[in-house]
């Protein structure tokens, strides 16, 4: 399954996942500037913030309530459609997923 990030700036990844991969754990993986996940996953650092493309928000999903609260400390301002991309598990109804990575 394909998941795209478009950097700020210009940059696009693309990279195959595997169902059950986050897509911070997949970014990482794939070397996309400023994804840094430096909480591990943990909802505590907001450094794998990802902004969904308007198209895949309903299959996303919204943000929890913890992880609504994470985003308003991210560097880069936060979007209605921003999301931690550590609490975003791909499956096959994310094929072709892009997710656009804001610069700080």
């Amino acid at each position: 399954m394909k998941v795209i990030w478009k950097v700020e700036g210009g940059d696009e990844f693309s990279a195959d996942v595997k169902a059950g991969t986050t897509l911070k754990d997949a970014a990482m993986a794939q070397n996309v500037p400023y994804i840094l996940g430096e909480c591990g996953g943990s909802m505590s650092c907001a450094t794998c913030h990802v902004v969904v493309a308007p198209d895949w928000v309903a299959a996303t999903g919204a943000p929890g309530e913890f992880e609504d609260a994470v985003l308003d400390a991210t560097e880069a301002p936060r979007q209605d459609n921003s999301r931690l991309s550590c609490q975003i598990t791909m499956r096959d109804d994310l094929d072709g997923l892009v997710l656009i990575v804001p610069a700080p």
